[in-house]
């Protein structure tokens, strides 16, 4: 749906913008922002009871799910079974699991994968007709069904077009989601009650006013300099969250995917966007894939771990960098090429044509990989049916932390929880609507009120100068430098006490930019990936041991009486005891001078 013409608005004595113009409200029974797996699987159940808003940053296909390569791993093996599956998910995320939650996805996930089959999503076949399963990292059996090596842009596909034709759903693309709306019910208790959105293609504000607001924004990749998520991927939804007082948790357990493409070590540019980087799939390691050292001579996993090149994924990650920094290389190799043609095309077909594209024949060379920042195991503190510490307010895929993953998430269990989480919000979210219709009544009056409007957004949407888009650029670059130098793969105190000081001034300075000037997409993400940043390094500061996606040369080992989950519920100015910068003060001056250009 269209985002309409741009906002109107006037000018102060100072030349800021003023508001002008309402903002248009859009009131519905079910508001979903975002469009991967999770917010279109609840999508299409819970518009049986109501109307649905997906709301989505770029286009509805465009995010983490449509990348995803390996698969979703179920129990559909007459040989497997839920108990090993559970298990193999404790051991990758270091007992840190919530237990409960591991049952859950695992107990649920096959009915839910076949439902997606149903649903018009292509799995690969085997020779008798059965689906066909792949074996990946920390899996003790063959359990991921795939598409080939696409198999989220087929899931996405076909969630997409079931989405579509349900006119209970509409979608609002290119609406970047600004911030909660909140309130008051009956009893005084802040409940969620929708979001504020801003079209990226007029600058037009609008607010979705819903008794029920799903959060389904994906994850933060792009907190790092080098990911294997997409643009759209700035942690929008769990720094919305926190804003509002929501409980996140688990921030610290960053996974760092082992093989991501090392574009510089390939004859030919990649295609894709800045800092971006090519995933290589678990599921090459799964069928055969060995690692080796830079010059092709050394299988470096041996002796390292029994499962070798199929151990977790923290470990081979840790593993690649070590080799690294002894070889003094910037990349290792990954090689099939001793494995079928046939087989290598037909299973890796996406893998091999962006390779072939990049100048690498994977059928005769090794692939030169590196680690990449992949998915956030923390986010929003969610319950069994997506319910968070806000009433109203639900979350579920990687913005949410289930307790799935603990500290570090088994390979191809990521689409499952969407999924299974996805599925079982529905019936809680109908109930709260159903519910809650009488004492949240006259919450939902005053936030469709244009001055309630007015009064959070001091500034309507603005545009920014080219000074201004380079002031923001370079303080996302030194954002992502300080994440992937002080909270990367191997972390210490002193690097992270150092970069935790310099995010808080990058916090208060976007934050005093943005109340000062009014909003725009840059400096929206700017403020949620500082946001994002100041979660993770916080957290690990407080987990002093090593376990699962977090390791402390300083704490190395894992300690039982720290194995708890790290949960934060209040703003970083309380904790950092921050101090806003004033009018007055020359930080200020100078940067409102800087967008005032």
């Amino acid at each position: 749906m269209s985002c309409g013409a741009q906002q109107g608005a006037g000018f102060d004595d100072a030349g800021m913008r003023t508001w002008d113009e309402t903002p248009e409200i859009v009131s519905v029974d079910f508001l979903v922002l975002g469009s991967g797996i999770a917010g279109l699987s609840y999508a299409l159940k819970v518009a049986e009871f109501g109307t649905v808003a997906i709301v989505t940053k770029g286009k509805a296909k465009e995010g983490c799910t449509r990348y995803a390569q390996g698969g979703i791993s179920a129990v559909l093996d007459a040989n497997d079974c839920v108990e090993s599956h559970i298990k193999d998910t404790l051991i990758a995320g270091a007992y840190l699991n919530d237990l409960e939650a591991v049952r859950t996805v695992c107990g649920e996930g096959p009915a839910r994968v076949l439902e997606l089959a149903e649903l018009g999503a292509s799995f690969t076949k085997g020779e008798a007709g059965a689906l066909h399963l792949t074996k990946e990292g920390g899996h003790s059996a063959r359990r991921v069904v795939h598409s080939a090596d696409a198999t989220g842009e087929e899931i996405e596909r076909a969630l997409l077009f079931q989405a579509r034709k349900h006119p209970n759903i509409t979608f609002y693309e290119h609406q970047l989601a600004v911030d909660l709306v909140t309130g008051e019910d009956a009893q005084g208790q802040t409940v969620a009650l929708g979001a504020d959105a801003l079209c990226l293609q007029s600058e037009k504000l609008s607010r979705f006013v819903a008794p029920t607001t799903l959060l389904a924004t994906g994850g933060a990749g792009q907190v790092y300099p080098l990911t294997t998520n997409p643009l759209v991927s700035t942690g929008d939804g769990i720094a919305m969250a926190h804003r509002a007082k929501a409980a996140v948790a688990n921030m610290e357990f960053v996974q760092f995917h082992p093989t991501a493409l090392h574009a510089g070590s390939c004859p030919y540019p990649s295609g894709l966007e800045p800092g971006r980087a090519f995933l290589v799939s678990e599921a090459v390691r799964g069928e055969g894939g060995i690692l080796l050292s830079a010059d092709g001579t050394r299988r470096f996993m041996d002796g390292l771990d029994p499962r070798k090149e199929l151990a977790p994924r923290d470990i081979v990650a840790r593993a690649i960098q070590s080799e690294m920094q002894c070889s003094g290389s910037d990349h290792v190799l990954l090689d099939v090429s001793h494995l079928p043609r046939e087989t290598v095309l037909s299973h890796f077909p996406n893998i091999a044509n962006q390779c072939k594209n990049m100048g690498v024949d994977i059928t005769t060379s090794p692939i030169p990989v590196i680690p990449a920042q992949h998915y956030l195991c923390g986010g929003v503190k969610a319950g069994l049916n997506g319910e968070t510490t806000i009433p109203g307010l639900f979350a579920c895929g990687e913005v949410a932390c289930s307790g799935l993953h603990g500290a570090n998430r088994l390979a191809s269990n990521s689409l499952l929880e969407g999924l299974v989480f996805g599925t079982r919000a529905v019936q809680s979210a109908v109930d709260h609507k159903e519910h809650t219709e009488s004492t949240i009544r006259d919450a939902l009056h005053r936030v469709k009120n244009s001055d309630d409007i007015a009064a959070k957004w001091r500034r309507p949407p603005n545009g920014m100068s080219s000074a201004a888009h380079a002031w923001v650029q370079a303080k996302r670059q030194r954002l992502q430098s300080i994440m992937w130098e002080a909270a990367g793969i191997v972390r210490d105190y002193e690097r992270m006490r150092r970069a935790l000081g310099e995010i808080g001034e990058l916090y208060i300075e976007s934050r005093a930019i943005c109340e000062s000037y009014g909003i725009n997409k840059e400096l929206v993400e700017l403020r949620n990936l500082v946001t994002v940043g100041e979660l993770i390094l916080s957290s690990a500061l407080q987990r002093k041991e090593s376990r699962g996606g977090h390791y402390r040369v300083d704490y190395p080992k894992s300690i039982p009486k720290e194995a708890r989950a790290t949960i934060i519920s209040t703003s970083a100015k309380t904790r950092l005891r921050l101090k806003l910068i004033p009018s007055s003060d020359a930080r200020q001056s100078t940067v409102v001078n800087v967008f005032s250009k």
